[in-house]
């Protein structure tokens, strides 16, 4: 016989719960989301050891002090005040929030317009996902704030987005006034020559090159046309003015120090050559991002005065990072490098902290120092650091507590507090897991119920008892998987031992 439409929908409502219990291991944090969260008046963590990233250093046995969303002090045997919210920070560590100087995270819709090879006039702000699961989840590793960049498709790309992971509110609430950026790419991925489908300019190493100095030789003339434009109209009324261009106003903004370059780059030479080019026309790099042969020019990047954002330890993926080395990032920060290590991958920046402990192990960097390429260093290097990235008068109250020393694999970021707001607690997450886990199992205990109940009753009708055989109407449903033994259609029987097979792991 065939299986009805109210039968059909019960099943997909089974499947729908069974498709939760499935992904219980990653419960979907769209249920965690309640809004902004309070802002205590007064907050203060109790003897605990602090890794202020700043002047302080570690300090074992001290007590910070948060008043309306900003550090006010970091000492030890500090009073709480009246109504202060307080933290037993017995055994515990607290540090900064993390920052992750190169993250994806949030970016909706595609990292790369691909399509030229300058590509200025776009940006990462238009495409901030807000309700970005990743977001929830990185929070609950530490992480509190990140530079949202574009891809490495072109030699000077899209304009960055640098954000605060103010879970809950809005794309344009994540915002908090960083000086803008944008992402520039030298290698492989900009010139596309072993694309296999490689269709514009250019399609060489030398080509990268000349693509910037061409745009911002493009950009200096656009000023001059609009120079020449603002002194002539004084006499004359009936000029028209240059056509405005949005990717050479962006470009201009870079030449004038305006707007920071964060650079996508690996090989040494190729490092050098954007070093020397932007010098000649005054242009200070911000960041080199990747940077994986850094070890090898340290002594220019630091001249240079650019940061090093680099990966710990990734090696071999592709052919142009063959060099790349796990000290590389000791051996910069050594000869003078600001040096951050960042995820480039939302997975990887839930453990950020662990990145940093990298750095102790390959070129055995002071913990203190270590911890600041994900804390105070990206701050720097984002030039945020007057508001993130140490705990210091003054400073946003974003920080982390931690179950033992963020440095070992044992430890767990148990609360992340974002301008003194607390927005992960480990403690109520594991109690809405419980709270969605037990919904879960009703919908389901209920819906097996239900089916049950309507199996009984299609029985009784087909032994002669009081309810009738339903006839098949317009809105009965073929399923895919008929059974040749019912004509061709599902029974009730089939969709329910499907189901629980399901719900008991033994189908799917």
């Amino acid at each position: 016989m065939k299986c009805s439409t109210p039968m059909i929908l019960g099943a997909t409502v089974l499947l729908s719960a069974l498709a939760v219990s499935a992904s219980f291991a990653q419960p979907d944090p769209q249920a965690f989301r309640s809004g902004t969260p309070e802002q205590p008046a007064v907050v203060l963590v109790q003897n605990a050891t602090v890794w202020t990233s700043g002047p302080q250093g570690i300090l074992e046995g001290a007590d910070l002090l948060v008043r309306n969303g900003k550090i006010d002090r970091v000492d030890k045997g500090l009073r709480a005040p009246r109504n202060a919210v307080v933290i037993d920070g017995t055994g515990k560590h607290v540090t900064p929030g993390l920052i992750d100087a190169h993250s994806h995270t949030a970016a909706d819709g595609g990292l790369n317009e691909g399509s030229n090879i300058i590509t200025a006039e776009v940006t990462i702000e238009d495409v901030v996902n807000h309700e970005e699961a990743n977001i929830y989840r990185e929070l609950a590793g530490g992480l509190t704030a990140a530079n949202v960049l574009h891809g490495s498709a072109n030699s000077i790309g899209g304009r960055n987005a640098v954000i605060k992971y103010r879970w809950g509110l809005s794309s344009a609430g994540m915002f908090f006034g960083a000086k803008p950026g944008i992402k520039f790419a030298l290698g492989e991925n900009p010139k596309q020559s072993n694309w296999g489908s490689a269709n514009r300019y250019p399609n060489t190493r030398s080509g990268v090159a000349n693509s910037i100095r061409s745009s911002f030789e493009e950009a200096l003339d656009y000023r001059a046309a609009q120079k020449e434009y603002a002194e002539k109209s004084k006499a004359r009324a009936d000029l028209i003015p240059p056509k405005p261009n949005h990717q050479l106003d962006v470009i201009l903004e870079i030449l004038d120090g305006k707007r920071l370059v964060h650079s996508h780059s690996y090989r040494a030479d190729e490092i050098l050559m954007l070093l020397r080019l932007c010098e000649e026309y005054g242009v200070k790099i911000a960041s080199l991002q990747h940077v994986l042969e850094g070890y090898k020019v340290a002594d220019e990047i630091a001249a240079h005065g650019a940061g090093a954002s680099t990966f710990s330890d990734w090696w071999a993926y592709k052919y142009e990072v063959r060099d790349a080395i796990p000290y590389n990032g000791a051996i910069m920060h050594d000869r003078g490098v600001v040096v951050s290590f960042n995820s480039d991958d939302a997975e990887l920046a839930r453990r950020m902290n662990l990145e940093a402990a990298k750095a102790v192990r390959y070129g055995g960097v002071d913990p203190a120092e270590a911890f600041k390429f994900v804390t105070l260093n990206p701050a720097i290097q984002l030039q945020v650091d007057d508001r993130i990235g140490s705990l210091e008068k003054g400073k946003d109250a974003d920080f982390v507590v931690w179950s033992g020393s963020p440095m070992s694999t044992a430890s767990v970021a148990e609360q992340t507090w974002v301008d003194g707001r607390k927005y992960f607690d480990r403690e109520a997450d594991l109690a809405m897991r419980e709270r969605v886990a037990a919904e879960r199992q009703s919908l389901i205990d209920e819906i097996l119920a239900e089916a049950a109940s309507e199996e009984a009753a299609e029985e009784d009708g087909e032994t002669g008892g009081d309810t009738p055989d339903t006839p098949d109407t317009p809105d009965t449903l073929d399923t895919p998987d008929a059974d040749p033994d019912s004509g061709g259609q599902a029974t009730l029987r089939d969709w329910y031992d499907f189901f629980v097979a399901v719900a008991k792991g033994q189908a799917r």
